[in-house]
């Protein structure tokens, strides 16, 4: 039976194969919890990621994400890595440019966060589509944020131009919700950020 979705706890119905689901009401698309890779799995997934930030095809990879950040802040701002993986990628490559940047991953890099600090920019970067509780992971970005600080998120968006069947993005077993246009508005909406912008695969939320 479909299980509610773990962004907005509405209704849901089996999507592809019936090993998936896709929610009523904001269009996410996720796995259900029996199929949730457990932290072991996932750790050692991460670990095969080949993330060299000499490889020019990985910086061009990046490039979006850097390229906005460095449009819209300033390197006296605060900024964080959030789920920056066993190479902090974005936090050294923005560094290179005199930011200052911390990181933060709960399999790599678990230091807490220092309770009431907060960033006028934070970077996702291929980390919201392996949200298992993208509700509670919001609502922890939103408040890291300060006011008119802003999200800045890479990943595929899916949209009905793709054979889902076919996505090659669906087949990552660590890949557990997929988001849509419609779903990003959502969180929009829901977590009154001011503004959303979509550019292919950057998403930024202003606060």
């Amino acid at each position: 039976m479909p299980e509610p979705c773990p962004l907005c706890s509405t209704d849901s119905r089996p999507f592809s194969d019936g090993r998936l689901s896709i929610c009523e009401n904001c269009g996410g698309i996720f796995r259900p919890q029996a199929l949730l890779p457990g932290p072991e799995e996932e750790s050692a997934r991460y670990r095969l990621h080949q993330n060299d930030i000499r490889d020019t095809g990985y910086r061009n990879f990046l490039s979006p994400v850097i390229d906005a950040v460095l449009a819209h802040q300033n390197p006296k701002q605060r900024g964080l890595d959030f789920g920056c993986g066993p190479e902090p990628s974005v936090s050294l490559l923005l560094r290179e440019k005199g930011y200052s940047i911390n990181y933060y991953d709960p399999f790599f890099h678990p230091e807490p966060i220092p309770q009431n600090r907060k960033f006028d920019f934070i970077v996702c970067s291929e980390v919201i589509e392996h949200f298992h509780r993208p509700d509670r992971e919001f609502t922890r970005l939103k408040e890291l944020l300060t006011p008119r600080g802003r999200l800045y998120c890479m990943t595929w968006p899916f949209d009905d131009s793709i054979d889902f069947d076919s996505w090659s993005y669906k087949n990552d077993f660590t890949h557990t919700f997929f988001y849509r246009e419609r779903t990003l508005r959502w969180i929009r909406d829901y977590w009154r950020f001011n503004s959303l912008h979509i550019d292919k695969r950057l998403i930024v939320f202003v606060k």
